[in-house]
């Protein structure tokens, strides 16, 4: 059986100019990155459609795999065999899941998204124009208080940290400016990954280059000696750092196996961030296409959630359905089934582990309201009886199920997904959007309402001075601003060993700071953390570059 990578590289690619044709982009909107990546400016692109969009999310991730991006590249790629004009719309992958433990963000098998080598290693410099532009504004804070310091910033308030788009647990709290006055005043730093920095943040929800600008301005960097909140405006920051991500802010065009047009930007982490692809990125493709595909980062308790409650509340959009992803395997792990024993058939594990499915359908259909499909990555261990005991339980859940071979058929594989997905969106009406919490909720109980209706926690408790810091946030402005809940993925809980769809238990916010350029406050609950650390066998100990130039070993 080929990896992923062997069938990417097998694959012939059709020059850039070609795909942007097929989705309708003028020529003049392309900037080629290349033969078969270009930029795309939106506003070469002409308004007047506007597509159905159907989000892809997932149940809580398990080692067994889910395959969120393999069936959203299959399920475009299925829309265009049944003859839809149909687009994705994709976050881009960080270097710190390739060479760490997740690997790349282009899909598998035959639905993949290509140049699968060039999208995971660099692509068109995206990240390191979002990391340059986080890291000047640090050095701007730093050189401030070391020329004179006019706005009188307290070196132990300085809350702006540098980011780095590789995983460095080493540099997660360090001292910096050590060495004397002529290296800067020593103080407590550190360095978050690049995805989830606040710049990466604000450069998905920004809606254009003036907004980016606005948004960048607002960015909280420090307090002064008096309390106040200093921002990168103060700093004067915001036009360089502009500067450094113009060419980045606009989307990236690349193509599937199949050839079906991807918009591939962003990439935010949703179990810190918000985790979707930039706003302009999906509000161009549904000016081209009748259907966009998109999706949300790790479950639909933080991916879909935070695409419901954060990007669509700031910006007009609203999913006409959800695909929600599992696999039987990962389903028997939420049941209690250890990996090697998950090609065994195993009913009663399964039953135990839907609870985790059947949450994340009650939530779609009946907190957020949307209609939701379920998705059945299929794997050649899936027995009758498993099946059979999943669509019973689905269908009692008010959820239809469709199996999807994208992995191994591509396209063809996921036609009768492609067509149970367009033919529910057809005949979706226009609703008004149903979010988790109103704008008006204060904070804390914004906060709550995500953890109790979506997470099922029975209480929520908040460490010391959290109440504080909330309430200081409202004083200054903030309290209609959505919450952005950083959590483990793996679990609904805060605890990621409890897996299945754990109830009654208590959410634990240690800690919460204001993204002001991205409009939320972020709550963290226990111990997920900013800056990832490599697993002990990390995927960049099987990358390599033969003598002819090919890159192996990426998956």
């Amino acid at each position: 059986m080929p990896t992923d990578i062997e069938i990417a590289q097998a694959s012939t690619l059709r020059p850039v100019y070609e795909v942007a044709k097929t989705a309708g982009i003028p020529e003049d909107a392309i900037v080629p990155y290349g033969k078969y990546v270009a930029k795309v400016d939106p506003a070469q692109v002409p308004a007047g459609k506007k597509a159905k969009l159907v989000l892809v999310t997932a149940i809580n991730p398990t080692p067994a795999g889910e395959g969120k991006t393999t069936v959203s590249v299959g399920l475009a790629d299925g829309m265009r065999k049944i003859g839809k004009k149909s687009m994705l719309a994709l976050r881009e992958p960080s270097l710190g899941p390739v060479f760490g433990m997740k690997g790349g963000a282009t899909g598998g098998g035959y639905a993949q998204v290509l140049p699968m080598e060039s999208i995971n290693l660099h692509f068109t410099g995206d990240l390191h124009a979002i990391t340059a532009a986080n890291n000047l504004l640090a050095a701007m804070v730093d050189n401030h208080i070391q020329q004179g310091n006019k706005l009188g910033i307290d070196p132990r308030q300085v809350t702006w940290r540098r980011c780095l788009d590789v995983n460095d647990r080493q540099l997660r709290q360090i001292t910096s400016g050590l060495g004397g006055k002529p290296n800067g005043m020593p103080r407590e730093d550190g360095f978050d990954i690049t995805a989830a920095s606040e710049v990466m943040a604000v450069f998905c929800l920004a809606k254009d280059i003036n907004d980016l600008k606005l948004r960048l301005s607002r960015l909280q960097v420090a307090r002064t000696f008096d309390g106040r909140p200093v921002t990168a405006g103060d700093i004067n920051a915001q036009g360089a750092m502009a500067a450094l991500l113009r060419d980045a802010i606009q989307p990236n065009l690349v193509q599937t196996i199949e050839g079906t047009p991807c918009l591939m930007h962003g990439g935010p982490f949703a179990n810190i961030a918000h985790g979707c692809n930039s706003v302009i990125a999906t509000t161009t493709a549904m000016k081209l296409a009748d259907y966009v595909v998109t999706e949300a980062g790790f479950g639909a308790d933080l991916g879909a959630e935070k695409f419901l409650d954060i990007k669509c509340r700031m910006n007009g959009l609203w999913p006409d359905a959800v695909v929600l992803v599992a696999t039987i395997r990962a389903l028997k792990h939420h049941g209690g089934v250890q990996k090697a024993d998950l090609n065994t058939e195993n009913v009663p594990a399964l039953e135990k582990g839907m609870t985790n499915l059947l949450a994340h359908i009650d939530h779609i259909r009946n907190v957020w309201k949307r209609p939701v499909i379920v998705a059945i990555n299929r794997f050649i261990t899936d027995t009758q009886a498993e099946m059979d005991a999943l669509r019973k339980a689905c269908e009692a859940a008010g959820a239809p199920v469709e199996l999807c071979d994208g992995w191994a058929k591509g396209g063809e594989g996921v036609k009768e997904l492609a067509q149970l997905v367009c033919d529910t969106v057809d005949k979706a009406e226009e609703v008004t959007p149903s979010y988790t919490y109103p704008d008006e909720m204060p904070l804390q109980d914004k906060i709550k309402a995500v953890a109790t209706r979506i997470y099922g926690a029975a209480n929520v408790t908040f460490g010391a001075g959290v109440l504080k810091q909330l309430a200081k946030l409202e004083e200054e402005g903030w309290g209609t601003a959505p919450v952005c809940i950083a959590k483990t993925q793996y679990s609904f809980s805060d605890n990621p060993k409890a897996l299945g769809a754990p109830s009654g238990f208590t959410l634990n916010i240690r800690s919460v700071r204001l993204s002001a350029g991205a409009g939320f406050v972020v709550a963290f609950a226990g111990d997920i953390i900013a800056m990832p650390g490599l697993p002990k066998v990390p995927a960049a100990e099987a990358i390599d570059v033969t003598d002819d130039g090919r890159i192996v070993g990426l998956f």
